[in-house]
């Protein structure tokens, strides 16, 4: 599958900035392109610098909102965001117009952070000009949930989440949700985690766009997971997910078969790993509760035998009884056994609830606020109503 990825905001661009970096070891290790374009659009030209990957020409980092932010963001504020992004949407599809490979997407993604201010406010309102213009293409979401600690100590962060959430799902096809508390290591420096959590949410895609454009026979597996299955998967709240296991040293020459202890060892480490992708999705949410998944397994060819398949679509059926499932192999990892999964159509999300009720509150609180802010303004004007004015 070949994606078109536009990452909006610092939190977006950076994501944004993992997906050039794939997409470049995709042509450089496995020679195919799983990218038509990466692009990075914000507010604040200091962000847009800090960018490792994405080319730094003004096509492919491109600046909003210049004459309203200076040039240095809009402070949270997601309506000014949106306001902004809604003025300068025209540059935007002027860019990608003159993308030499638009028309060879499967799909648009585009991705930012709930809780910030250009992200959360651009992220709607580009999806919708997008889906109006190009009409024959999946336009999918990835959007970052802010972390506990910013959830209690900032109220413009649940709002900014609960309006940006409730926007994209109005407009996008599938929405892929990624919380930050779900990788965050709490002993590690804040930009290290940060770029950890950036490039295990990324990781999990490699595998499942990489599959469907293979072209040497070698590497296609006997059920090829390609785009039209992935676009069939995806629709509404979505995560994803990813585990990985080492495989055992290769088998010594003289042995040519193997035994039924390597059999059984096999689908063991298989069921593990799914395991260990269900414990990593990217979001909290159980099994049951979605209506369609995807899961691929990478292994070597010898790896992939009929039994540990069949062992994996079992347990998957265990895991989500009622659920419309996809699978595919995929025959390229050398030494491990790669499952990615992806549970979409899910129906009952606490958390954006959560959100949605407290970013009420939150609107209720600061309305009060600002009522008994302008009362004590307007009496301080009627104290000094007797007194000279110098100006």
């Amino acid at each position: 599958m070949k994606l078109l990825v536009i990452g909006l905001g610092q939190c977006g661009s950076h994501i944004a900035d993992e997906f050039a970096r794939l997409g470049r070891r995709a042509r450089v290790k496995r020679r195919i392109d799983i990218l038509t374009g990466v692009f990075a659009v914000n507010s604040d030209l200091g962000d847009l610098s800090s960018l490792r990957t994405i080319k730094p020409d003004y096509r492919h980092r491109i600046l909003i909102g210049e004459r309203k932010s200076g040039g240095h963001g809009v402070g949270k504020i997601n309506e000014l965001g949106a306001e902004i992004a809604r003025a300068d949407a025209d540059k935007i599809i002027q860019t990608l117009r003159e993308t030499a490979h638009l028309y060879q997407s499967d799909a648009f993604l585009l991705i930012a952070g709930a809780a910030g201010g250009t992200g959360s406010g651009a992220l709607p309102v580009i999806s919708q000009v997008l889906k109006e213009r190009y009409l024959d293409k999946p336009l999918y979401n990835l959007v970052v949930l802010p972390f506990e600690h910013e959830e209690h100590t900032e109220e413009r962060t649940v709002y900014n989440t609960a309006t940006c959430l409730k926007s994209c799902s109005a407009v996008a096809d599938a929405i892929f949700l990624v919380d930050n508390q779900r990788y965050a290591e709490k002993n590690a420096p804040s930009r290290d985690n940060l770029t950890w959590i950036n490039g295990q949410t990324v990781e999990s895609f490699y595998n499942i766009l990489c599959a469907g454009e293979e072209k040497k026979p070698k590497y296609i597996g006997s059920r090829l997971l390609d785009a039209g299955d992935i676009k069939q998967t995806l629709a509404g709240w979505t995560v994803l997910g990813r585990g990985s296991s080492r495989l055992p040293p290769a088998w010594f020459p003289f042995r040519r078969s193997r035994t039924f202890r390597d059999a059984s060892a096999s689908a063991q480490r298989g069921i593990e790993t799914m395991d260990k992708a269900i414990s990593e999705l990217s979001f909290e949410c159980d099994p049951k509760d979605s209506q369609t998944a995807l899961y691929l397994v990478a292994a070597p060819t010898q790896e992939l035998s009929v039994t540990l398949i069949k062992e994996l679509g079992e347990h998957m059926r265990n895991l989500a009884p009622d659920t419309l499932i996809r699978d595919g192999d995929y025959p390229r990892q050398k030494r491990a056994l790669d499952i990615s999964v992806i549970l979409s159509g899910l129906g009952d999300v606490e958390k954006i609830k959560r959100y949605y009720a407290e970013a009420t509150s939150v609107a209720s609180k600061t309305r009060k606020r600002r009522q008994r802010v302008e009362t004590k303004l307007k009496q301080i004007d009627t104290d000094s109503k007797d007194i000279p004015s110098l100006v």
